[in-house]
């Protein structure tokens, strides 16, 4: 068998959702259906953003669209594959496949992590200094948060596979549902106990780290709302409300596979399901549907659709 870095394992098989093939059909129309959602409403959310002129200008907005392309990215890394799969008898990935998988993962896993982190400190401001908001989150220093935001993303990546590759394998091989690293360095023939605790501290450690300061943030901002006039805090609220849900919805399965010994849990894949499919998919619909400037800017893009249509008709 060839070699690959100096591995003996070339190939992963993955084990997938289930053995029955008519479940898995079921589930392959049920994850169609879910990706659609995801694709679109995310397409959607980031068009109307970028067409509408007022909502761009304003820094939340501005990282919602970021957020949101994050949120597609991240979905089309593992979800095309998995739909094939679900069509395959014998489920495969090559090791430089698992290992490019891992990369994008984990690249775009942390890029979200720290822009809902800048998110966080963009409410702060708004709420908390309402005034000099504009002043302080002005368009350069968007622009430099969400580039920080990659730039962290991309090293955060590069740790992560740098560790991995340097593994030997040489069987078995066989991966769970989803090609991560916990899973991964388990297949490893080596002691993988100081790759384990540097995974931990890397991937572990961002999540909670940042999951933290996040709810720090937020309890401040709603100390800071009770102290003021009961004017303008429904908004206020509304959004903060939309952003915990969101952080909810990414750092506890992040928390909870990462922030731990790297040994299979029965829950593993109700996680990695909800957080590869699920999530990315109720973001676009969170932030539409209690977001009333989207709504406006969508009901706006439409109307502007529907006469340039007519016009075109004439």
């Amino acid at each position: 068998m060839r070699k690959e870095n100096d591995s003996k394992v070339t190939e992963f098989v993955l084990l997938g959702l289930s053995s029955s093939w008519e479940l898995q059909l079921f589930l392959f129309l049920i994850f169609v259906l879910l990706y659609m959602v995801i694709v679109l409403g995310s397409v959607l959310i980031v068009v109307t953003v970028w067409a509408d002129a007022y909502l761009l200008q304003l820094p939340t907005y501005f990282f919602l669209g970021h957020l949101t392309f994050l949120d597609l990215c991240l979905s089309c890394v593992t979800v095309p594959k998995m739909l094939g799969d679900f069509l395959q008898e014998g489920k495969v990935i090559s090791f430089s496949g698992c290992l490019a998988q891992i990369y994008f993962w984990h690249f775009l896993g942390a890029s979200e992590m720290l822009l809902l982190t800048v998110m966080a400190y963009d409410r702060y401001v708004a709420i908390c200094n309402p005034l000099h908001y504009l002043t302080v989150m002005s368009h350069q220093l968007c622009v430099q948060l969400v580039f920080a935001c990659w730039c962290g993303g991309i090293i955060h990546s590069i740790i992560e596979v740098t560790l991995v590759v340097q593994l030997l394998f040489c069987g078995p091989n066989e991966l769970d549902f989803y090609r991560d690293v916990p899973q991964v360095i388990k297949l490893a023939c080596v002691d993988t106990y100081v790759i384990e605790v540097l995974m931990v501290s890397n991937s572990g450690l961002l999540s909670l780290i940042c999951f933290l300061v996040l709810l720090f943030s937020y309890a401040v901002i709603l100390i800071t709302l009770r102290t003021r006039f009961r004017q303008g805090q429904s908004k206020a609220l509304s959004t903060c409300a939309s952003h915990l849900t969101v952080v909810s919805l990414i750092f506890v399965p992040c928390v909870f596979i990462y922030l731990r010994p790297f040994c299979r849990f029965s829950m593993d894949k109700v996680f990695s399901v909800f957080y590869t499919v699920i999530t990315p998919m109720l973001n676009p619909l969170i932030y539409t549907l209690r977001n009333a400037d989207v709504r406006t800017a969508m009901k706006k893009l439409r109307k502007k659709h529907v006469t340039s249509c007519c016009h075109a008709k004439e």
